[in-house]
């Protein structure tokens, strides 16, 4: 059996990764997308165990302590990791796996030499950016600043990773990260 592969999806909040994993999952359904903890609360719409691992922060650092995650970062005051147990399974068992994370775990996760395949998806343009997080309604005036701010330096990281993809329409954008999945696999003779 092939074993599968980690791939490591980052982009500041807004830019729609979100729903461009949603698009990716719907054309792949084989692939798994992992489940990451957070000390934060649900939004609305949210459920435990499907959208987050919701925990205390005494639990998040009880895991960190026993060395359950991946990779761990401090996201705009709230702790955001990768359970590392689910991650081994599925790829063991030949499936892909894809991990949504921030670029300071995403940093994490390159060090530890896993042949894993990043892609950073960025949004057209800052503007359109804030569009989309003023769209969402979830955030104070001061935490859409801290967002923004944040998407600044993480848009400056992106040349960390081995594909950069614009997510100016989900479809394209999708087919684009699948594409590069599949090239990939393919063995250079």
């Amino acid at each position: 059996m092939t074993k599968g592969r980690l791939i490591v999806l980052s982009a500041p909040s807004g830019a729609g990764k979100d729903t461009v994993i949603n698009a990716l999952l719907k054309l792949r359904p084989e692939l798994y997308l992992s489940v990451s903890a957070t000390t934060r609360a649900p939004r609305e719409g949210e459920e435990d165990g499907v959208s987050y691992f919701f925990i205390s922060r005494e639990a998040f650092d009880e895991m960190i302590k026993k060395g359950e995650f991946l990779e761990y970062a401090e996201y705009v005051g709230e702790y955001y990791g990768t359970p590392v147990k689910p991650i081994y399974k599925h790829i063991g068992d030949g499936k892909d796996v894809i991990i949504e994370i921030e670029v300071q775990g995403a940093k994490q996760v390159m060090q530890l030499e896993l042949d894993a395949l990043t892609i950073f998806i960025v949004p057209p343009s800052m503007e359109e950016l804030e569009r989309r997080l003023r769209g969402r309604g979830t955030d104070t005036e001061e935490m859409l600043i801290a967002r923004l701010e944040r998407a600044r330096m993480e848009l400056k990281e992106k040349d960390c990773y081995a594909h950069v993809v614009v997510n100016d329409d989900v479809t394209r954008t999708a087919g684009e990260i699948l594409s590069i999945i599949d090239n990939s696999r393919k063995v250079v003779v």
